[in-house]
């Protein structure tokens, strides 16, 4: 018998720890573990924690569709192991690998609980979409990349030679184990404000998922790299939610473009999200720039106007309107607010990494804090600490009309075409101003 534990892979197909269980040939128990560190302070009911529970519902019903059993507990995954194991012939824990300060963390809890029982412990590595394991072999280098254009070259290289497809098991291949120690059921038990949480979502299941990523690579893919900025007319993939719960897998989303008109925009976009990850694997400093850089002279002075849309610059307070009613926020619009706070409001970026860790419904540690880091211009490959993007100038650009900013801040609908862009009486900085100071300022936090 094996334990299978369910973490950012919530689906039933194309999961490497599927593929390397189906070669045994033996009945499993499959568990979704409800970590209280992941959705405590208030993550739960934000924007982020409503979309896990909504992934983590649709893959309840996956599995119910199929006829397999998944378990639900809530507590200390170390703890809950460890109890299924004392209470189950048990011989392996498989899980897929994670890569965050806290995975890695609660990885080696698990490991030490599980040899120390003598059970086998195997983690898989799933997540990327490249084998980012054996990648550094193939790019021979004595360092990893720091830089991301050499990194891609690499990386499409790679791909080409040693790409693992899709797996073929599913879920309907799969043993699963029905019941489990009642004791282990009742000590961890699910609160009921997580059960409510859990049965209060939209139930998509996998094919639902599956049938959103068909319908971009059919009505969108196409004019992917020439529309996905053009953030009022909506063109972006709407697909991040999934991904990074692994509702979807990187690969589905790989193979369905292959070839296709449009596809080497998206695939620049699925080799930066690898780039994000082989950082996390491979540069311990990638999760602790706050502590090597200087950060005191920036401030959190201005944070709550910028995080509450009140900024009087139309463009920031019109995106973080929308972020904070929809967890929704396109990518274009995310580099412009969170350039404008770390550099035009001097505050420091991890302030702007915990609001989006909240509030943006498709969040990912790790891909959210490599987007921090470049904005702010610290890390490998970030922005120049000289390159500010001067949000009315990115609005002009990439909604001429206004049209997104009129959506979401109608008392502005009354100004022109050209003055809508434009800071408003009041507005907490001159944008050119800020802009000169943020200069000197970074210039000595990077010397």
């Amino acid at each position: 018998m094996y334990l299978f534990i369910h973490r950012k892979d919530l689906r039933t197909s194309d999961m490497r720890a599927f593929d390397y269980i189906n070669r045994k040939h033996t009945q499993g128990i499959h568990l979704l573990i409800i970590d209280p560190i992941l959705i405590g302070e208030g993550r739960l009911t934000s924007h982020s924690g409503r979309n896990f529970m909504a992934q983590a519902a649709s893959l309840l019903f996956s599995y119910a569709s199929a006829g397999k059993e998944l378990h639900v507990l809530y507590g200390d995954p170390a703890a809950i192991t460890e109890s299924l194991l004392l209470a189950h012939p048990i011989e392996e824990v498989i899980v897929h690998s994670d890569y965050t300060p806290y995975s890695r963390q609660r990885d080696d809890q698990i490991g030490q609980a599980v040899r120390r029982i003598g059970r086998r412990w195997m983690p898989i590595a799933d997540a990327p979409l490249a084998d980012l394991e054996a990648f550094p072999a193939y790019a021979r280098r004595a360092e990893p990349y720091k830089v991301f254009t050499p990194f891609y070259r690499m990386w499409g290289s790679f791909m080409l030679e040693s790409y693992s497809p899709m797996g073929s098991t599913t879920i309907d291949d799969l043993s699963t184990v029905q019941e489990i120690d009642q004791s282990a059921c009742h000590a961890f038990a699910l609160p009921e404000a997580v059960s409510c949480a859990l049965g209060g979502t939209n139930v998509e299941g996998s094919p639902k998922s599956l049938a959103r990523l068909d319908r971009f690579v059919r009505e969108r893919l196409a004019s992917y790299g020439d529309a996905r900025d053009a953030y009022a007319n909506d063109q972006t993939s709407g697909l991040a939610r999934f991904l990074n719960t692994g509702a979807i897998s990187a690969r589905s989303a790989y193979e369905l473009t292959q070839g296709l008109h449009g596809s080497e925009a998206w695939i620049r976009q699925l080799a930066w999200r690898d780039f994000y990850l082989y950082q996390a694997m491979y540069h311990e400093d990638f999760f602790k720039y706050e502590q090597l850089a200087d950060l005191s002279p920036l401030t959190d002075t201005n944070f709550k106007a910028w995080s509450t849309a009140a900024t009087g610059i139309p463009i920031i307070d019109a995106a973080l309107t929308q972020l904070n009613r929809t967890g929704e926020m396109p990518n274009r619009l995310r580099m412009v607010t969170a350039m404008f706070l770390t550099k035009n409001l001097l505050c420091p970026f991890t302030l702007g990494e915990q609001y989006f860790r909240l509030h943006l419904s498709d969040y990912d540690n790790t891909l959210n804090r490599g987007g921090w880091l470049w904005c702010s211009s610290l890390g490998y490959d970030a922005a120049p600490y000289f390159r500010i993007m001067n949000p009315a100038i990115q609005s002009r650009t990439h909604d001429p009309s206004g049209s997104y900013i009129r959506r979401w801040l109608p008392h502005l609908d009354h100004l022109s075409d050209k003055e809508i862009h434009l800071p408003q009486s009041g507005a907490i900085v001159d944008l050119k101003a800020s802009r000169a100071r943020a200069i000197e300022v970074y210039k000595t936090i990077l010397k």
